[in-house]
């Protein structure tokens, strides 16, 4: 069902009746920009969902779009392109008028296809009006080498041919994805993988907003926006665009990688499923954070193809579910995720990182490396003033621990023992998770982080084991 079955009642359902409620016409460039400089006056939110872009990259497209741009946005994978792009179909009116059964959503006060314009001259302003929700005039298509011309513009319908329609009739064409975004926002991503034909067959659709459909003289004035995607280094690179076609968008937008932990932080949360019940507290949150920053960063992984931001929500997601096993083998209530559950991590991961030539081999090593080094560096942030002696001390005598992901929580902390301070611990490394008094899960969870770090800090010896260890002062 779509959504113009619930369009609010009231609105007008033919073309007279639209008239004499005062509704006037706009392109959809002058709608969006309409709307978003009514958001900008007012303060909403003008693309939610989208961290890290505020000072860089949204004033950019803010430009474009109030320019009524077609805009291309650059970016390795896994930066939030297409998000961003499906947020702008957001600037577009609630609701809007149509010529009801139009194949390219004309408006009632000027059709420009050929059934409607036949349609218009014989009913009037008897002509029917139906409302299409903004989420109806959002239009995206994944480029892919076997993308045609005639299923981005359109073709010759047999069927229509077959009724007795001569070959150069007009309604014979079957419009394609392109012409029935008319009057909305069209997203075409990873733009440089459409072949060259169909590149080709967008210069008039960008410069001209008009169609040639085998050879038929068919002008059809489409009023759209379109934001395509692409990686850098596949558009300005390796040959596989079209030159000519760069020159018909009126706006390129770098995007990047979230700038800081923060930002990080905020799209892990957004994005992340995590089984319900399931508690992954901000510790390992923040480890995974800095865990995908890491790999970003590191020379043995190729800065060309980057590291996904789905790298760090499918992590934060295997974390979860490493505690979800172990809640369901050793019978808690209540999934908490602990450190012990990060071990599960690097292997599933590997697929989403290009390593460089000579890391072959050596792969699930670079991200267990890189994934201790999370560890460490979210212990000096979030412990690392902590007075932690009290735990310490309780190797004083050549005690040892054993922990694992198999270990309940209420084991590890009945193996550790009592905690001086435990509540001020938690307070430090799950701050968000620290209102009233602390689970067991929460507690074990906080314990073995402390433990993990002096082991990093090398305060502790560890015998390790592919799911834990045994910790030794």
């Amino acid at each position: 069902m779509t959504h113009a079955a619930h369009a609010p009642g009231g609105l007008p359902h033919t073309r007279a009746a639209l008239r004499d409620s005062g509704h006037v016409h706009r392109s959809t460039a002058a709608e969006v920009r309409e709307n978003l400089l009514a958001r900008m006056a007012s303060g909403q939110p003008r693309f939610p969902g989208v961290h890290g872009f505020d000072d860089t990259v949204l004033p950019q497209l803010e430009r474009a779009l109030l320019a009524g741009h077609d805009v291309v946005l650059l970016g390795e994978r896994g930066q939030g392109k297409t998000r961003l792009i499906r947020t702008v179909a957001g600037l577009l009116d609630a609701w809007s008028p149509a010529v009801a059964g139009c194949p390219v959503n004309d408006h009632p006060y000027s059709p420009v296809c050929p059934s409607c314009v036949r349609r218009s001259a014989e009913e009037g302003d008897e002509l029917p009006v139906t409302w299409r929700h903004r989420d109806e005039r959002y239009g995206e298509k994944l480029a892919t080498p076997d993308t045609g011309t005639a299923e981005l513009i359109g073709d010759v319908d047999p069927a229509r041919l077959a009724e007795g329609r001569s070959l150069g009739d007009p309604e014979t064409v079957h419009f394609g994805l392109l012409p029935r975004a008319n009057r909305g926002v069209f997203c075409v991503n990873e733009l440089p993988d459409l072949p060259a034909r169909a590149q080709v067959a967008l210069f008039n659709v960008l410069e001209e907003r008009d169609l040639q459909v085998r050879g038929y003289t068919l002008r059809l004035p489409l009023d759209l926006l379109l934001v395509a995607s692409a990686n850098p280094e596949d558009y300005t690179s390796r040959g596989r665009i079209v030159t000519p076609l760069k020159d018909r968008f009126g706006a390129q937008v770098r995007t990047h990688y979230p700038p800081d932990l923060e930002h990080e932080l905020a799209l892990i949360r957004q994005e992340a499923d995590l089984p319900e019940g399931t508690t992954v507290p901000s510790h390992l949150v923040e480890t995974v954070a800095r865990f995908t920053r890491l790999v970003r960063a590191s020379n043995r992984v190729d800065q060309r193809s980057g590291v996904s931001v789905r790298f760090s929500v499918a992590a934060a997601e295997t974390v979860a579910a490493s505690a979800l096993r172990r809640a369901a083998i050793v019978g808690e209530d209540v999934p908490v995720a602990r450190v012990c559950d990060l071990a599960g991590v690097a292997e599933p991961l590997l697929g989403k990182v290009e390593f460089e030539t000579g890391a072959e081999g050596r792969e699930a090593s670079i991200l267990e490396t890189l994934l201790r080094r999370a560890v460490a560096e979210t212990f000096r942030a979030r412990l690392g003033e902590a007075d932690l002696e009290p735990l310490s001390d309780r190797f004083s005598g050549g005690g040892t621990v054993e922990t694992g992901d198999l270990v309940s929580s209420a084991e590890l902390l009945r193996r550790v023992g009592a905690v001086p301070g435990l509540a001020g611990l938690i307070k430090r490394a799950a701050p968000e998770e620290a209102d009233g008094p602390p689970s067991p899960g929460l507690a074990a969870a906080v314990v073995e982080f402390a433990l993990e770090g002096l082991y990093l800090e090398r305060r502790l010896s560890k015998d390790t084991a592919p799911d834990g260890g045994v910790y030794r002062f």
